[in-house]
């Protein structure tokens, strides 16, 4: 975990400035062992021996040490912080793009809220871990050895007897390292579901209010905010034992050299001077004891949440078969053989399904719910992967197709419309982004919608709002339509495309869908069943697997579950 960590700092750009800043930390740390030096020789020398010229001009070059640290402290502080968000960009890009690539049962057992969480404010610490950790375990370790040099030169018993405390700093930062990880683990976690309740909660708010459930919605939020609050409590003790500990340690420090200090100058084995110096070079001695201790607590923090990157990007992603080509033209024909499916491996929602298609043919699947219908049409672009059996189009194996090219072949429209952020132009470019304006005009009269949009002030740079909130179903739904005729595939999946319409805009839409539907080998799934009269084939399954096939007019003729579902359907209207 810790090499991937360190190949961030690998790209160009970031590999320089971390050079830079690790320059500039050392002469910074080189530049605090200078003060007790001089504050030693002049104690010591230059004023018993009344060396004023020389004592100014170490005074004057102490001065400038101190307009170098200006400078490096302000490299270090920009730069640094700059670096950082370079690998925390760097990071969030792989991780949304990683994202791109995953299965949809991935997201089937994933939150929203969560992911964000773990895109957003993991990496947050991720990033101030990497500008300051490496930097203060650095500094750290140069202060404390530069330090013990100094030190020993000027007494090496006494500097023996300081550093003995040491060991059992590190001990003791060891002993609660297991702890404060576990903590800092729970902590992001928890954060994590409050994420995707707020998430889930500002969702579904109409919802909400429609059912009068604020007090229900308060409640699920107030149960993981109380666990955010206790896994942080756990967290904040942990750091609370940390700091009170390793304060201890330090404050016994002081009190370890001033009394031994104190002994050695009443025994006359240390000056005065001597004195002084290792007084002062205890102060540079305790900076990098209190960086390393910060450096353990935001190693934790930020090693936790780089963590819960890794679990991401080490998920497994769609991989094309070995072999697998770019379909380079599509007749549509479509063949399933013996196509058996389930989902985490509970009972099976597919089994032993085969049929076919012929190219340009119109087949719709109708039955109860749960038989299937939908994971059917997930199954054709490979959304999932089938458990048995093999789905053919045009008598190749879609296996033996790369995913992109596949899926670019295939239309979906489905019963809920997704409309991303932005403008309704941009929604239809979704279909076909390399299209000009004027296809996408075109596309939005092919679905009527046209006239709708220029309608509007701001006509096709009308903002749709999140999820498209400022639109009705009807008009989503044909902003959906014309993403599709602007992509213009040869195989078209409508999944209950219309069901949640009312009659006169499923009607409207319908037309949309005809014509949409024209030269295509379309795949409907339909509840209701006037709008799949004219299908050249409609297929009945449950979750026995299918149970009637043919034309309308022979499925009523048979009298069986088609019927049924139709006659019951008519005469309720």
């Amino acid at each position: 975990m810790i090499k991937r960590f360190i190949s961030y700092y690998k790209p160009k750009p970031i590999k320089k400035i971390f050079i830079i800043d690790m320059i500039c930390a050392f002469t910074l740390a080189i530049c605090d062992l200078f003060y007790p030096l001089i504050t030693r020789n002049i104690i010591n020398v230059y004023v018993p021996n009344q060396q004023f010229q020389v004592m100014i001009t170490w005074l004057v070059i102490l001065g400038l040490i101190y307009l170098l640290k200006v400078g490096l402290n302000y490299y270090i502080t920009y730069y640094g912080h700059i670096m950082g968000v370079m690998m925390q960009a760097r990071m969030r890009k792989d991780i949304f793009e990683h994202l791109q690539d995953l299965p949809f049962v991935f997201f089937d057992d994933s939150k929203t809220g969560t992911l964000s969480s773990r895109i957003i404010n993991d990496l947050m610490d991720v990033s101030e871990l990497a500008h300051h950790g490496p930097e203060d375990l650095f500094v750290s370790i140069v202060m404390l050895i530069g330090s013990f040099i100094a030190l020993s030169t000027i007494n090496l018993p006494l500097a023996l007897i300081v550093f003995s405390v040491i060991p059992f700093l590190v001990l003791f930062a060891m002993k609660l390292r297991v702890r404060m990880s576990d903590s800092f683990m729970e902590t992001r976690e928890t954060i994590g579901e409050v994420n995707a309740t707020i998430e889930n909660s500002i969702s579904g708010i109409r919802v909400s209010k429609a059912f009068s459930n604020k007090e229900n919605e308060i409640e699920k939020f107030e149960s993981n905010n109380k666990k955010f609050q206790h896994a942080r409590k756990k967290a904040y003790k942990v750091m609370a034992e940390f700091h009170v500990g390793s304060s201890f340690i330090i404050d016994f420090l002081n009190l370890l050299v001033l009394s031994t200090g104190g002994i050695f100058f009443f025994k006359g084995w240390i000056n005065f001077g001597d004195f002084a110096a290792f007084i002062l070079y205890i102060g540079n001695f305790l900076n990098p004891i209190r960086k390393l201790i910060n450096f353990v607590e935001q190693y934790q923090s930020g090693i936790s949440g780089f963590r819960r990157f890794i679990e991401v990007m080490d998920k497994e992603t769609e991989q094309d078969d070995p072999g697998a080509r770019d379909i380079d033209s599509v007749e549509g024909e479509i063949k399933f053989d013996n196509v058996s499916f389930s989902y985490d491996n509970h009972k099976e929602v597919l089994k032993d399904i085969s049929f076919s298609i012929e190219a340009g043919k119109t087949v719709s699947f109708v039955g109860p719910s749960g038989g299937g219908k939908t994971t059917l049409c997930h199954l054709i672009p490979r959304f999932y992967e089938t458990e048995e059996g093999n789905i053919y189009i045009d008598n190749t194996d879609i296996k033996d197709f790369t995913r992109r090219s596949l899926r670019k072949n295939i239309g979906i429209v489905q019963q809920d419309v997704f409309l991303f952020t932005g403008t309704i132009a941009d929604n239809i470019h979704c279909g076909k982004f390399d299209a000009t304006m004027e296809e996408v005009i075109e596309a939005a009269k092919m679905a009527n919608i046209h006239d709708f949009i220029m309608s509007l002030p701001e006509g096709y740079d009308t903002y749709v709002g999140e999820r498209g909130v400022k639109l009705s179903g009807g008009q989503k739904q044909r902003i959906s339509i014309a993403r599709v005729f602007l992509k213009n595939p040869p195989i078209l999946i409508l999944d209950e495309a219309t069901s949640a319409l009312d009659n006169a805009t499923e009607q409207m839409i319908q037309h949309s869908l005809e014509e949409l539907s024209k030269g295509r080998t379309t795949v409907v799934v339909a509840h209701r069943l006037s709008t799949i009269k004219n299908s050249d084939e409609i297929i009945v399954i449950t979750d026995k697997g299918i149970q009637e096939r043919g034309k309308h007019e022979e499925l009523i003729n048979l009298n069986g579950i088609y019927a049924e579902l139709y006659n019951s359907q008519f005469s309720i209207a």
